[in-house]
């Protein structure tokens, strides 16, 4: 079992000084991917697995030397497990009666509770086909298992929990679990509310923003200032989730003010971090092809309610936001195809762990130096592999813990 820290959890901004982040190192789900499936299950590739697991590791590794206590996601759902609330959670949540029938259900939750806390988790991320089943589960009885290829999925495996952004958000003191747009990543938030409901390190860890109507993901919300939240509407988080949202961190007084931010709702540029993240209190890398055409729309609470300002620019209406003059903004370059393939390689995802110093991939041979002539130090890792279901280091990182600015 995690010694419990006394780090005070926490992040009021995407920049301070990060004490604590959740990773998940890549495992077994990634083996499940192939030709037939990898499009659903949302990845543009079939990562190398091993140099895939280096690759995170090298990343860990980096963040440990810059003070950062890691806590993978692999080891807190272990260790939640031990709860035998939490088994009942978890086996709840990855067996699905209406698909797999009542019989094939039942029997298949009897032989996951039977399973030790590292074996049930294995299976709870990495999914189990029906030839994975135990060799004593009746067939005469179970349409759906005389009707299903062996290679099939029973329980579908998770490939992108190595993404730990999108599935739990901090604002202040608290943690949002929101609910994830598409069906392949539907089972990840369920899998961190498990954590965090009963796992010992996030004892009286109070929740924001419960909603599970409306989409909500963790790459769309970048924390501009304290108080002061970006939420990016396109193809994963809707118009009514980021509203609703708005009014959640109003309520809780987790923030005054929310920029709704429109992107465009297709593969490349699926969350707002994919096209913008910050990298000092005041500076902001961005996908110089939208740097003039990104807008804002303005939600602030009033005595009546909310008020929506008029969409204007984005930069503008941040800068306005965060209480400063002029929101610096360093990008690839102008030409659009140097700025469209380092866009595409998540050079615009960079993962902060203190004023000025970021994470990026070393791949990014144009933005890198631009940061770095910004006075942006950056620190790089590999990621040949890392970047096949197209997310970078803040993709693959959830701040727990950051000094408060």
């Amino acid at each position: 079992m995690l010694d419990v820290s006394v780090t005070q959890l926490g992040s009021n901004s995407e920049v301070g000084t990060l004490r604590v982040a959740i990773l998940h190192r890549p495992g077994a789900e990634l083996q499940r991917l192939t030709p037939r499936n990898n499009d659903q299950l949302l990845f543009d590739g079939l990562p190398w697995v091993a140099r895939a697991q280096e690759e995170h590791d090298a990343f860990a590794e980096l963040l440990r030397s810059r003070g950062v206590e890691v806590l993978l996601l692999s080891d807190l759902l272990t260790e939640a497990l031990e709860s035998g609330a939490a088994r009942m959670q978890g086996i709840a949540a990855a067996v699905d009666a209406r698909r797999l029938g009542f019989q094939l259900a039942q029997e298949l939750s009897a032989y996951l509770r039977g399973l030790a806390p590292a074996a049930l988790a294995h299976v709870l991320m990495a999914g189990m086909t029906f030839t994975e089943l135990p060799t004593d589960t009746r067939t005469d009885v179970s349409l759906v298992r005389l009707m299903h290829h062996g290679a099939d999925f029973v329980i579908e495996p998770l490939p992108n929990l190595v993404f730990t952004r999108d599935s739990s958000i901090w604002i202040g003191p608290r943690v949002i679990i929101p609910s994830l747009a598409l069906p392949a990543r539907a089972r990840e938030a369920a899998l961190t509310d498990l954590i965090y409901a009963h796992h010992p390190r996030f004892t009286g860890v109070r929740r924001a923003y419960e909603s599970h109507t409306a989409p909500v993901e963790g790459g769309d919300v970048l924390l501009l200032a304290p108080g002061v939240v970006a939420v990016g509407v396109g193809e994963r988080t809707t118009p009514a989730g980021a509203e609703s949202l708005a009014r959640s961190l109003f309520d809780d007084g987790l923030a005054d003010t929310v920029l709704a931010v429109p992107i465009e709702q297709k593969r490349a540029q699926m969350h707002l971090d994919t096209v913008c993240t910050m990298v000092d209190t005041d500076a902001v890398v961005m996908y110089a092809n939208v740097v003039d055409t990104l807008s804002a729309f303005t939600i602030q609470r009033t005595l009546d309610g909310l008020k929506i300002s008029e969409e204007a620019r984005f930069i503008d209406a941040a800068a306005n936001a965060m209480g400063i003059d002029k929101l610096r903004v360093i990008h690839t370059g102008l030409d659009p195809v140097i700025a469209e393939r380092e866009q595409w390689d998540d050079g615009n995802n960079t993962l902060a762990v203190a004023p000025g110093v970021v994470v990026a991939y070393e791949r990014n041979v144009q933005t890198n130096p631009r940061l770095q002539d910004a006075g942006i130090e950056v620190l790089t890792i590999a990621a040949s592999e890392l970047g096949t279901g197209r997310g970078g280091p803040r993709c693959m990182s959830c701040p727990v813990a950051r000094d408060p600015l």
